[in-house]
């Protein structure tokens, strides 16, 4: 009963991380705006910064899984927190772009690449027969995070100035992470699986590579890979220029924007995930390809919502299509890790993890830039939208054509792997 009650726990400690994770994420793009003009940039070389930060994150992130699957899971998780605290409250004091790339950039995307691998990880040992379930609980804290700090960041901006906001934030998250010292445990040795490090006849640690190599010679897995890296980029140059958007299109002030650019998305991405993950328990009883199935059809609806963004939409017509993006990417979002952890081995899990985590950060790294050009040359960002939404149209129906075919030859092969 009590070991029952712990692992929820341990999904409420890793939830609330997992906020602070995306929150951190999310103070820069909220006042964006004001760095830019504080210190004089231009919108492509604050797009600059962004990118940077994210392939810094995935160029650092196989060392984290790496670091998972070999050391404590509590460990790598909790000094990850720290790490990029600290580095977020720096941030508060950076003085030019320089400073930003070696705050913003180097450090706390450094910081934040050990946390992801290890934190699902350690969340999916714990969580077996209820993992999707728990998945898509952990995955609101996303939603909660971006939405907080879309509001908060722009409102501690607006009173008191924007360095005060990555100070404020990285505080908490020092805070947190002193408190999971004292909370969090591993999961029991004696209790893992039979093809764990840890138990009698087990193999040999895991290599840097062994997680790049399951994931892209497994199809299933490098098809979830490549639908992870679409998703990434359009999320990615969404959250970072959105906020901007409503500020400058429609006269927002940076609380304003910053609330409005998240709210609408991930309240109805809260309502989708905890639907999706519910139902796709319900139905990987029947067939575990249909946690796939969901996956592409999410990414396909969504692009439906990122077209009707484009052009200059009424402000309530933007908002519903942000709720209706939100609702779509949530199905996505739900099952990533269940598919994953269907189709690759569970010593694996966290190298497996950062191998894709690497290579959609990697690819998403360039939207921030990439978009910020467009918005220079294009003369508005809406005018982008139905761009991303084809880049999900193209990868929701790949994803389809994968979960019929290779979906559950993959899980079986992993399945007999562990007899």
């Amino acid at each position: 009963m009590r070991k029952n009650l712990y692992k929820w726990e341990v999904l409420l400690l890793l939830w609330m991380a997992y906020l602070l994770n995306q929150a951190d994420r999310q103070v820069f793009n909220t006042v964006l705006p004001a760095i830019r003009d504080a210190l004089d940039l231009t919108d492509t070389s604050v797009g600059l910064i962004a990118t940077i930060f994210n392939l810094f994150y995935a160029i650092m992130v196989p060392i984290g899984g790496w670091a998972g699957d070999r050391f404590s899971r509590k460990w790598v998780t909790t000094l990850s927190i720290l790490f990029w605290s600290v580095a977020t409250m720096f941030t508060g004091l950076a003085t030019s772009m320089f400073w930003l790339i070696i705050l913003r950039s180097v450090a706390t995307g450094g910081g934040e690449a050990f946390f992801g691998p290890a934190n699902y990880s350690l969340l999916g040992q714990y969580h077996t027969d209820t993992r999707a379930r728990a998945m898509s609980i952990h995955q609101t804290a996303y939603y909660v995070g971006v939405i907080l700090a879309g509001w908060l960041a722009g409102l501690i901006a607006d009173k008191m100035g924007w360095q005060y906001s990555f100070i404020i934030f990285g505080a908490a998250g020092i805070l947190w992470g002193i408190l999971m010292i004292v909370r969090l445990k591993d999961y029991p040795k004696e209790e893992a699986s039979s093809t764990s490090d840890d138990a009698p006849g087990a193999e040999k640690k895991p290599g840097f590579f062994d997680g790049f190599k399951t994931v892209f010679t497994t199809p299933t897995a490098l098809m979830l890979t490549i639908g992870f890296s679409g998703l990434i980029f359009v999320i990615t140059g969404y959250m970072t220029w959105v906020p901007a958007y409503l500020q400058e299109e429609f006269a927002q002030n940076q609380a304003t924007a910053g609330f409005n650019s998240m709210f609408w998305t991930y309240v109805a991405a809260f309502i989708g995930v905890l639907l999706a993950g519910s139902l796709s328990d319900k139905l990987a009883l029947r067939s575990r390809k249909l946690r796939m199935f969901l996956q592409g059809l999410g990414l396909i609806g969504g692009a439906v919502f990122l077209f009707l963004m484009g052009g200059h939409p009424a402000l309530w017509v933007l908002y519903v299509s942000f709720a209706g993006w939100g609702f779509f990417r949530a199905f996505f979002d739900a099952n990533t890790y269940a598919v994953l952890y269907d189709v690759t081995p569970e010593r694996l899990h966290a190298s497996c993890s950062s191998a894709m985590i690497m290579t959609g950060f990697a690819v998403g790294a360039f939207a921030p830039v990439v978009l910020g050009a467009l918005k220079e040359s294009m003369g508005s960002l809406s005018r982008t939208f139905p761009i991303l939404a084809v880049i999900w149209v193209v990868c929701g129906a790949l994803m389809l054509v994968v979960a019929q075919t290779c979906y559950q030859k993959d899980y079986d092969k992993n399945l007999n792997s562990h007899e």
